[in-house]
């Protein structure tokens, strides 16, 4: 592949938090794996009858489910715009609605101006990521400022 072609993949590199992942394995591993464990390995008793070790396995599915979700926000650049998932949504938006990028010291996660006044969390680029996730935040900037411009008239 050519040089100008691996700037361009890099460029629309998909944006994911760091600290996020490590925080969804480390809690999967810690509330979803120890469910289980009591659940299945636990001795037969007063406080763990059955409907205790289904309880414990609703709740290590739920916790899957629930760090799946978070583990899974992401923001994915191309050429005409932005794929935002954060938790519960997925939002497209076109690189001419972006108005500002902001990740502010009260921010979490980026937040962009919309166009129709409104705003959108961006939970892929997050504060708790330090200097790469404000380098992201920059970089997310540079792709709304180059490509959210209208094209100069002839």
């Amino acid at each position: 592949m050519s040089d100008d072609g691996t700037q361009q993949q890099d460029r629309f590199r998909t944006f994911r938090p760091w600290w996020t992942r490590v925080a969804v394995v480390v809690t999967g591993v810690v509330a979803a794996g120890g469910s289980l464990l009591v659940a299945l390995f636990a001795e037969q008793g007063v406080l763990l009858g059955a409907g205790t070790r289904v309880s414990l396995v609703a709740f290590a599915i739920f916790a899957v489910w629930l760090l799946w979700r978070l583990g899974g926000v992401h923001a994915k650049p191309d050429a005409e715009g932005l794929t935002v998932r954060n938790i519960v949504r997925r939002r497209r938006v076109a690189w001419p609605e972006v108005v500002a990028v902001r990740l502010t010291v009260n921010d979490p996660w980026v937040i962009l101006d919309l166009a129709d006044g409104g705003t959108l969390a961006v939970m892929g680029i997050q504060r708790a990521d330090g200097e790469r996730g404000m380098a992201e935040a920059r970089r997310l900037q540079a792709l709304a400022r180059q490509l959210g411009e209208a094209p100069d008239s002839p």
